[in-house]
Parts: structure tokens; sequence; C-alpha cells
């Protein structure tokens, strides 16, 4: 694309979403940063502005203020400034622009919030309300052994169980990896395989009519579990959290859990720490890592 026609909102945009695709970035990022931008170019074409160059900090100001009185939570404030300063990186390294608008934008100050932990009460409640469901016992068991992520659940094949781990193929920006099974997720899954019998498809877990299972399938089904176990205020990826928490509780080397979480950065891994720095190792229950 020419710089000229790169130039109009609108081919930037389609052009950013090309960038992104070439550097790799999740599905839910490319969405999110082009829905974000295309909300952006939205309100500056209320305001007859067509051309890239022609936007200013204080039209970025102005939609960031226009944010707020929408009632958007400071959090998803944030987030979309994060996607329309890279949308003007990109563009200043191509080029367009002399002068990147977004580059004096702040972001408004919000309280990040501690990860919502299971306690061994709730996640045992979550285990009794799901017995009887070896599908989903599995899945749960699986996540909270694990550390899965339930976008990898949905994606497991038979031929990804290797004995004592389980093979994360590569997708997205994400590397293949290994993540070992204790003895607690090896009984689930062998529970679960048992009742799944021969069906003719290599997804792991399927539904009644043998087609693989979906995130929104599973994520509906856990919710449904969550609310019947009594436990309020928790999302399926608290199961991930949970995990992550009694781990670093246990004494477990971040780096380790970082690379069986497959986190990009140790920083995301080791940020759970201050929600567990005043607690000694074993504190919480003094559990086994394969009774959490």
């Amino acid at each position: 694309m020419k710089k000229d026609e790169l130039n109009i909102l609108a081919s930037a945009h389609s052009q950013f979403i090309e960038y992104l695709k070439a550097q790799r970035r999740s599905i839910s990022t490319i969405l999110a940063y082009g829905k974000d931008v295309s909300q952006l170019i939205e309100f500056l074409n209320q305001k007859k502005i067509t051309q890239s160059s022609s936007v200013t900090s204080a039209h970025l100001e102005e939609f960031k203020s226009g944010l707020i009185k929408e009632k958007y939570t400071l959090k998803s404030v944030s987030r979309k400034l994060n996607s329309i300063r890279t949308f003007f990186r990109f563009l200043a390294d191509e080029k367009v622009i002399t002068d990147n608008p977004a580059a004096s934008i702040s972001h408004p100050k919000y309280e990040i919030k501690p990860p919502r932990i299971l306690t061994p009460m709730e996640y045992r409640a979550l285990r009794d309300a799901c017995r009887q469901d070896a599908r989903i016992a599995g899945i749960i068991e699986l996540m909270l052994q694990t550390g899965i992520r339930i976008g990898e659940i949905s994606r497991l094949e038979l031929n990804d169980l290797k004995n004592e781990e389980i093979n994360i193929t590569a997708y997205q920006s994400q590397p293949a990896r290994s993540i070992p099974l204790n003895k607690a997720a090896k009984t689930a899954l062998d529970r679960y395989l048992t009742e799944r019998g021969k069906i003719k498809t290599n997804a792991l877990f399927v539904t009644k009519t043998s087609r693989p299972l979906l995130v929104r399938n599973i994520r509906a089904i856990i919710n449904r579990y969550l609310r019947l176990a009594g436990i309020q205020n928790a999302r399926v990826n608290d199961l991930r959290n949970t995990w992550l928490a009694y781990h670093l509780r246990e004494g477990t080397s971040p780096v380790f859990l970082a690379k069986i979480a497959g986190h990009k950065r140790l920083t995301t891994t080791e940020r759970y720490l201050q929600f567990i720095k005043d607690e000694k190792p074993g504190e919480k229950g003094k559990m086994k890592l394969e009774e959490l």
C-alpha cells in the first residue's frame, strides 16, 4: 500500500491489521486492537477527520475523556489506549506521520485487583459438584493440576497425551511446550477416556454428539458448575490462577512455573508473588501438589 493511501484512516486500519498478523499476534489481540482502533476512527469521522496526519493529541484526549464519560472502566480505557498507541506507532514507523499524537497520552490510573484464587473449600465444592460428569471433572482437574489454558483444552487431541505429560502444540504466537501430569490429573483423564470410548474423532474432549468441545462450551459448562458449587465471583480462568498461586505458596520455582504455564515473560508469573508474599510455603492447608 502506498504512503498516501496509508494516510487515509480506513486504509491505515486495514494495513494495521495485516501488520499485526505478520507480527504473529494472537487472534484475540488482533480482534481487540482492530475493534479499538475502529472505535477511534468512528469518533474521528464524526469530526470530519479522515486523514491519519490530521489527528492530534487533543483529539485523542477528547476520545479518552469520552470513554470515561460513557462509563467504560478505567482498565478498559487503558487497554484501548494501548491499542491506539500501537496503531500510531505503526504509522510513525511507516513514515506516514512525523509526530505521534499518542505518545503524550497518559493512561488513567486504576487499582489492579488481585487474581481470584479458590480456597480449598471452594475447589473441593467444585469437584463435588461435577463428580458425576467424567468429562467436565476431567477438564476441571486438568486445569487445577496443570494450569492449562481453556483454549488449549479445546485444542487437545488424543495423540497429545504422552504417558506422564501432555504436549501442547504451537499455536498463534505461543510456542510448543510439555506439561507434566501428576497422579490426580492422570486418574481424572483415565476415567474420562474410559467413558469416552472409541469415537471417530481425534479431539480429546467432545460433545455428546462426538463433536470437539469448543471454548464457549467449556466456559459455559464450568460457569454452571461454579454456580452449582456456590462459588461466587469466580471465572474459568481462576482455575489457572489457583494453580499458579498454590504452587508458588508451596515454594515451586517461578521460572519452572513460567515454563509450564507458557508465560512469555517471567514477570507475568512473578506478579502472583505479591498476593501471597505474607504467607509461608504450605501455610494454606499444607497440601501436596497433587492434592490441589
